[in-house]
């Protein structure tokens, strides 16, 4: 049976269309990000295919190596990313791919300040970051099938970023998404396999999935990271520069945190937490509905996203993973909602957050000045939410001098004699 759907072509609107000429005119100092964005969303495509995969195994259809393949081809000037992971239907195509700032266009275009460096941290924010492909490619080209649909429902997009985009039906026999990069004239540099190597080692080597490329020269493919996840390793083999980079996966940021902290604890619960502090508030910071925190993995295997239970409102900034080993596999929000491990989970975690702020207050002031700018009035929120660790907020709240200085000030409460 073949698709009644024929080609069809959609006009982005006014506003994306302004989005897609800023991304590649301006908003992307740094063209090899389009290499860590897509590795990133073909990540999460393998991370979902195994949550769903754990409640209907049809869907791995007989393959449960999750892996994502990076290919070039220098005569026809394309690089290939490709994975195995759920895929999209075409609605889900046209929801995520179609839509460009999914999270608040307009919004995205207020908040660009005409600085560069500014503008580009705007993208996780925003959703934007598929779109750094434009950066380097002319045409872009994508290819996906949903895990559990047939080879006819596979769906082909197609855009030259330019204020239109194709869908049309396409035969793909395996499962995942494939994105083809035209390349721009003088991108030739990305063709090489070389550099794509380095470029796949600098921002993608803490990915858990194995990111694989042809070998240079011997047949076969090769995987190119590290390949387990970062909070998983030991923290006296991992550096500044991995726990930075693995936040902006994490993430979608392109600066590193203020600060971190990474703790395995074994006992009656054995879990691992990897939080972090951003450099910068997210445009929803004051939505206290809206959070993009904590992710939940159970032995490694990605659960969910945004799990409140684990971090209060007043630290609703706070990204980063919990991982836990006592959970089961199919554990919903309802359970988690109701369980005395969740919540002590969530106590040590906050206690950690707590200390990361203590340090910074104590050892790197100008550090926790730029913190406090950014998040301290959110940060006040606890006094009223948390009467057990009302005494420690206390202590990091800060503010202005009465006296006219322009350092903030702690606020010290004397006991009567």
């Amino acid at each position: 049976m073949t698709n009644a759907i024929t080609k069809e072509t959609f006009g982005f609107q006014a506003e994306a269309n302004q989005v897609l000429k800023l991304m590649i005119h301006s908003v992307y100092l740094n063209k090899e990000i389009f290499l860590r964005e897509l590795v990133s969303n073909a990540s999460d495509a393998c991370d979902k295919l195994r949550f769903e995969g754990l409640t209907d195994d049809a869907l791995f259809e007989d393959d449960q190596d999750l892996a994502i393949r990076i290919t070039c081809d220098e005569k026809a000037r394309t690089i290939t990313v490709s994975d195995n992971g759920i895929g999209m239907s075409r609605e889900e195509v046209i929801e995520h791919i179609g839509t460009i700032a999914k999270s608040g266009t307009h919004e995205f275009l207020q908040r660009l300040t005409g600085d560069q460096t500014k503008d580009a941290q705007l993208i996780g924010q925003f959703g934007v970051g598929f779109y750094s492909v434009f950066v380097v490619a002319d045409r872009v080209t994508l290819v996906t099938r949903r895990a559990g649909l047939s080879t006819e429902q596979s769906v082909r997009w197609e855009s030259t970023g330019e204020g239109d985009y194709s869908i049309e039906p396409e035969s793909k026999s395996t499962r995942g998404t494939d994105v083809v990069l035209h390349l721009r004239e003088g991108q030739d540099d990305l063709l090489s396999g070389f550099r794509l190597r380095e470029l796949l080692r600098k921002y993608s080597d803490h990915i858990a999935i194995p990111i694989q490329m042809k070998k240079e020269k011997a047949d076969g493919n090769e995987t190119v990271n590290q390949a387990s996840a970062l909070w998983a390793r030991p923290k006296s083999e991992i550096s500044d520069e991995q726990y930075h980079d693995f936040y902006k996966h994490v993430v979608n940021d392109t600066e590193p945190p203020l600060a971190h902290t990474h703790v395995k604890a074994e006992g009656r619960l054995d879990y691992t937490l990897l939080l972090f502090i951003p450099s910068q508030a997210p445009f929803d910071l004051w939505n206290r509905e809206h959070r993009h925190g904590i992710k939940l993995y159970v032995r490694r295997v990605f659960i969910m996203d945004d799990v409140d239970q684990l971090m209060p409102t007043y630290l609703r900034f706070v990204r980063g993973v919990v991982d836990s080993n006592d959970f089961p596999l199919n554990v919903s929000r309802e359970i988690l909602q109701h369980s005395t491990d969740v919540q002590a989970i969530r106590m040590a975690a906050v206690k950690r957050v707590l200390r990361m702020l203590e340090d910074l207050a104590k050892n790197q002031p100008e550090t926790y000045t730029t913190f406090w700018k950014e998040f301290g009035r959110v940060l006040k929120e606890g006094i009223g939410e948390d009467s057990a660790n009302r005494d420690r907020i206390s202590k990091l709240l800060r503010f202005a001098s009465t006296h006219g200085n322009t350092e903030m000030c702690r606020l010290v409460i004397m006991s009567p004699e």
